[in-house]
């Protein structure tokens, strides 16, 4: 017998479902649905309602289509619909928190490269979280041409404001759900975790969550307001149409992927490398400064900070793509990110074991997200800023993914959730349980204590550039220090 909760939030009662010790709101507004006039404004607020509001399930999704043949291996549904600016709540105790009782919080922005994901996903089930005494938000945002693309009459990083509503709305009604909004944790990955270093350089957001998780944080580079104007400037030229809400706000979704396609096509010989092209971008105003800029000049949150990334994130793309390429075009490829030639022979030495398809993969992961992570917590560290490191080692032993710890691995560990859809076609029929132990176990710790070495038996010093202590997650965890040593000598030199 399905069994039902109430809680009464500052717009409205909403009806939500108990199951597997969590008691779900799905598909809460916190936003009105972005159509017409709305569809490239930024968020605004909902209208109160007096009738429950069923959130039984799943509202719709601002993705309209998942990747084809992407680096994802999440599952992560479509579900159509206008209300695309809307939220889901896990919690173990929907009842109301007075002030400083309530349960810590983690709000999670899922990935998909600015352009596709879903806060549906079974991976982003709260069950975990809440068995372990923590309330779970995901949320959707509005994505591509209609979350990030420069137009001459709408705000810019529409994205980034669908984010902050959420926050705000996590801030003004996660007590009636029984969390503490002074004890929010901001987590994602990949874009999402890109989302939690954007959020990091915008000073609006600071105060509306205390520490945050990045999980192979990707952002756009170069990220500055000239880079999205050419960007816009680009799309006109490409499909002919105005870069204006005026001249898209009325078209069907089916159009605005055709024009995104478009955009996105690659030039005739163009590089295979993934870019981002529509993603968050410094725009003077909500966002100052490009991201890395902010880091390292300390006008980021000084907000406590998880960040790792899995060892061989994109690895793949190039296995897959280029398995015989010559050493030739991995020197090439080096040169053309912006090694020095004596930085190209040390890292070619660093990989001599390597196939030249295996060099390039590594180098893509590392301009992505090993370098430009690792130059964050560097920066942290210097400036004194509690953050954390860690890197993902275990490897997939499925055939297809050629025995490596590729992107989106490691959150079904994370999430504690290695019997969710899809897990085994990524992790095999046996992923090691006490993995997903110490892993989860590290995060509740963090969103808990703001500390992941309160887990019983953890040790986990913060990161320092006298110690540069990093978590290795594989089947036996352990700390190195510096373990990134080599390479961040290359990349320093």
């Amino acid at each position: 017998m399905t069994q039902y909760a109430e809680v009464t939030t500052a717009q409205g009662p909403v009806t939500g479902v108990r199951s597997d010790g969590s008691a779900r709101f799905l598909g809460i507004p916190y936003a009105q649905p972005p159509v017409g006039d709305l569809r490239f404004a930024a968020p605004q607020p909902v209208a109160p309602w007096t009738e429950p509001l069923d959130a039984t399930r799943y509202g719709p999704t601002a993705q309209r289509r998942p990747f084809m043949d992407g680096p994802t291996t999440i599952p992560e549904p479509s579900i159509p619909g206008e209300g695309t600016l809307n939220l889901n709540v896990f919690t173990p105790d929907p009842t109301p928190a007075a002030d400083g009782t309530g349960l810590p919080v983690l709000v999670w922005i899922h990935g998909g490269g600015y352009v596709a994901g879903s806060a549906a996903s079974p991976w982003y089930d709260g069950r975990a979280f809440n068995r372990d005494g923590v309330v779970l938000v995901s949320l959707g945002y509005r994505l591509g041409i209609e979350g990030f693309l420069h137009l001459d009459d709408a705000p810019d990083n529409r994205g980034v404001l669908d984010w902050i509503a959420a926050l705000r709305w996590v801030r003004d009604n996660i007590a009636a759900f029984g969390g503490d909004p002074a004890k929010v944790t901001v987590a994602g990955q990949s874009a999402g975790g890109g989302a939690v270093q954007t959020l990091y350089a915008t000073p609006s957001a600071h105060g509306l969550f205390r520490a945050a998780i990045s999980v192979s944080g990707a952002v756009m580079s170069p990220q500055g307001r000239a880079d999205a104007l050419a960007v816009s400037e680009r799309f006109t030229e490409r499909t002919g149409v105005p870069a204006t809400a005026a001249a898209l706000k009325d078209l069907p979704d089916s159009e605005i992927l055709a024009l995104m396609d478009t955009l996105n096509a690659p030039e005739e010989g163009g590089s295979a490398m993934p870019g981002l092209t529509l993603a968050p971008f410094a725009d003077g105003e909500l966002i100052p400064v490009q991201v890395a800029e902010a880091f390292a000049n300390g006008s980021a949150s000084s907000a406590p900070l998880m960040l790792g990334f899995t060892h061989h994130e994109f690895n793949m793309i190039m296995l897959m793509t280029a398995p015989d390429a010559p050493i030739e075009a991995a020197r090439g490829l080096l040169l053309s990110l912006g090694y020095t030639p004596d930085q190209v022979t040390a890292y070619a030495a660093l990989h001599k074991g390597d196939s030249p398809a295996g060099t390039m993969g590594q180098a893509l992961t590392d301009q992505l997200f090993r370098r430009t992570g690792l130059a964050i917590v560097e920066a942290r560290a210097g400036q004194g800023r509690p953050t954390w490191l860690y890197q993902f080692d275990w490897r997939s032993p499925v055939p297809h993914f050629h025995g490596q710890s590729f992107h989106c691995l490691d959150l079904p560990f994370a999430f504690d959730l290695l019997d969710a859809e899809l897990v085994g076609a990524s992790a095999g029929d046996e992923p090691p349980q006490q993995l997903a132990d110490v892993m989860h176990g590290a995060w509740v710790s963090f969103i808990r204590d703001v500390d992941p070495s309160s887990a019983a038996g953890s040790q986990w010093p913060a990161y320092t550039t006298a110690q540069r202590a990093t978590m290795i997650w594989d089947t036996e965890s352990a700390v190195v220090n510096d373990a990134l040593r080599h390479e961040r000598e290359i990349w320093q030199s």
